[in-house]
């Protein structure tokens, strides 16, 4: 399958977010334009129905001549009570607190990373078929390394060393799934 992160938001740094739903940012629109030129043709797109994931889906979609598929469960985490509030202004023992573990501790009023895995990969395992590796999931961050983490056994660590980037494709194979020939 191809992941593609969805393009910059629109929100100034430093600021928590992730259902929050943002437009994209004045170069996100010069990074769907790119994602058309990178991303190879596409026999499936879902994505998460954010805005910012929205627009390249449907960008790609349009190339493509395909109607995207949008499926709740590819959201980003649900941070709760944090959502939209600069992490500077967040409560320094709650984010020490849940970082502890969090995988499994929730955000206020959000949800935990464990969450977020099972979500997605409940998600990505109905597209376990002959069109998956022409399939192209247009999500967040946080999907994209649930879907590392779940597929090719990557640490929580490992799968937040790098932020994957935004708007270009990245193909990840499920276990068993073999390359396509050029």
């Amino acid at each position: 399958m191809i992941f593609l992160r969805h393009p910059t938001p629109d929100i100034e740094p430093g600021i928590c977010y992730g259902r929050t739903d943002l437009d994209i940012a004045e170069i996100g629109h010069t990074q769907v334009e790119q994602a058309l030129q990178t991303t190879p043709k596409l026999s499936r797109i879902v994505a998460s129905p954010a805005r910012r994931c929205r627009k390249l889906a449907l960008a790609l979609a349009e190339r493509d001549g395909l109607e995207p598929i949008f499926d709740e469960r590819l959201w980003e985490m649900h941070m709760g009570e944090w959502e939209g509030i600069p992490w500077k202004e967040i409560d320094r023992a709650l984010t020490e607190a849940w970082l502890n573990d969090p995988v499994n501790n929730p955000t206020p009023g959000g949800e935990s990373f464990a969450d977020l895995q099972t979500r997605v990969a409940e998600a990505t395992a109905e597209l376990d078929d002959h069109l998956a590796l022409a399939t192209a999931v247009v999500c967040h961050a946080g999907p994209i390394r649930a879907t590392q983490m779940n597929w090719h056994g990557l640490t929580f660590h490992d799968a937040f060393s790098e932020a994957p980037p935004y708007a270009e494709p990245l193909r990840l194979l499920k276990p068993g799934w073999r390359e396509p020939k050029a």
